[in-house]
């Protein structure tokens, strides 16, 4: 197993310095996971991960604003209820449609 370089702290700063970048780019206009993950260089699975931070620091700070998410929806039936909106479902569990648009999510 290879030692880590560096310290845990660099590693702090530079998730938070990329859920600042991420935050920045919501402030700006609606985003998935895959246009998060070019804007900000980040592998589109880590996205996620930071997306759950970045929400949870904009209901902690006390500006106005809020942390908004249009959830994933099924291109073939139209169904949005999935147990997990923040989440990339692979399939529909209504009709098994793999066409499934992506969540976005915006703040506002």
């Amino acid at each position: 197993m290879r030692p880590r370089s560096g310290s845990g702290m660099d590693d702090a700063e530079d998730d938070a310095t990329t859920r600042q970048r991420i935050a920045e780019a919501l402030r700006a206009a609606p985003h998935d996971a895959a246009d998060l993950s070019t804007t900000v260089g980040v592998p589109e699975s880590a996205v996620y991960r930071h997306l759950d931070h970045v929400a949870r620091s904009v209901r902690a700070d006390p500006t106005d604003e809020a942390f908004l998410l249009a959830p994933p929806e099924c291109r073939a039936c139209g169904f949005d209820g999935f147990d997990d909106p923040l989440n990339d479902p692979s399939r529909c569990p209504e009709c098994r449609s793999e066409r499934i648009a992506p969540p976005t999510f915006v703040i506002e």
